[in-house]
């Protein structure tokens, strides 16, 4: 191992050690620092190897992040995979559609949203509500659903009072 290559290691746990890294953060990282090719392949086998570097758990890792801290949609968790650098193929595995489980997060986010709506008028409040839920990246089919659910779920309390 020569000098360069194991400051390309001690600089690439150094990035580790902050948060995970896909292989592809990693290489722009290690290449921005100005790292020949060779010690960058040399650094990355050797995380590989060693089981440093791991785009399959990071996909795991931040899919769950995505739909239980933020409550993320399907494309908005496809986005944030892709932004942290993860190739198609990995992301196309880690994640599976399930309109089930888009709706419980939709009505999740809907209860929380409701609480801090104000007096607005129904289409007002609606409106607002399908804003919210295209930028969290829910299909718009399923948002249309989850929200007539909802209406439907009010309209029959108001006349049962």
């Amino acid at each position: 191992m020569t000098d360069s290559e194991g400051s390309a290691r001690k600089y690439a746990f150094l990035l580790l050690n902050y948060r995970s890294r896909s292989e592809k953060e990693l290489r722009e990282r290690l290449e921005k620092k100005g790292f020949s090719e060779n010690h960058i392949s040399s650094t990355l086998r050797y995380l590989k190897g060693a089981g440093y570097l791991d785009d399959h758990a990071l996909a795991l890792d931040l899919k769950r992040q995505a739909f239980d801290n933020k409550l993320l949609g399907y494309n908005s968790t496809k986005r944030f995979l892709l932004n942290r650098g993860l190739p198609d193929e990995i992301i196309d595995e880690t994640l599976g559609y399930n309109e089930e489980i888009e709706a419980g997060k939709i009505e999740k986010l809907i209860e929380k949203k409701l609480r801090t709506t104000g007096n607005y008028t129904d289409k007002k409040k609606e409106k607002r509500l399908w804003d919210f839920l295209v930028r969290k990246g829910y299909r718009f089919s399923t948002i249309r659903n989850a929200l007539h659910n909802i209406i439907r779920i009010e309209e029959d309390e108001e006349e049962n009072e």
